[in-house]
């Protein structure tokens, strides 16, 4: 083997390490939490599930949209989320340097730990925020049971 041979393969493998160190630097501080979203058109709203004694409340992220536009539904204790945030296409003397914020259709589901009444459920948008009360049936209600003494 030729010392120019060496040089070559040595020169190759320093600079491909060199390019996978660059690109991971440069993914790292270009970090952009949405980043991926706005890639895949994907947008799909953040929510919180909590439960009290007799009540689910499910608390969902939906800024910007119409509630009209917002399509509920409750099947088998699963909750669903569907609609679509739009992006207002107004751009006259406009120049986009940025846009972070995501948009477009979206549908969300969640399992329910225990049963609920699909016909007893309050909910209520304010300030983006919908938030939806989802009474537990009879029947996945805890029952405490008592021993009895032998």
């Amino acid at each position: 083997m030729e010392r120019r041979d060496l040089m070559h393969w040595r020169g190759g493998e320093i600079s491909r390490l060199r390019n996978e160190m660059d690109q991971l630097f440069d993914r790292f501080f270009d970090w952009r939490p949405f980043a991926l979203m706005r890639e895949r058109d994907v947008w799909s709203p953040a929510l919180d599930l909590a439960e009290t004694d007799g009540t689910f409340i499910v608390t969902a992220e939906l800024p910007g949209m119409d509630p009209k536009e917002i399509d509920i539904s409750v099947s088998q204790n699963v909750l669903t989320l569907r609609g679509e945030r739009k992006q207002k296409k107004e751009k006259k003397g406009k120049s986009f340097h940025r846009i972070e914020r995501g948009y477009g259709a979206f549908s969300r589901s969640v399992q329910l730990p225990s049963d609920v009444d699909p016909e007893d459920v309050d909910a209520t948008y304010k300030d983006g925020v919908l938030q939806l009360k989802l009474k537990k049936t009879e029947r996945s209600a805890a029952k405490k049971i008592e021993i009895k003494a032998a």
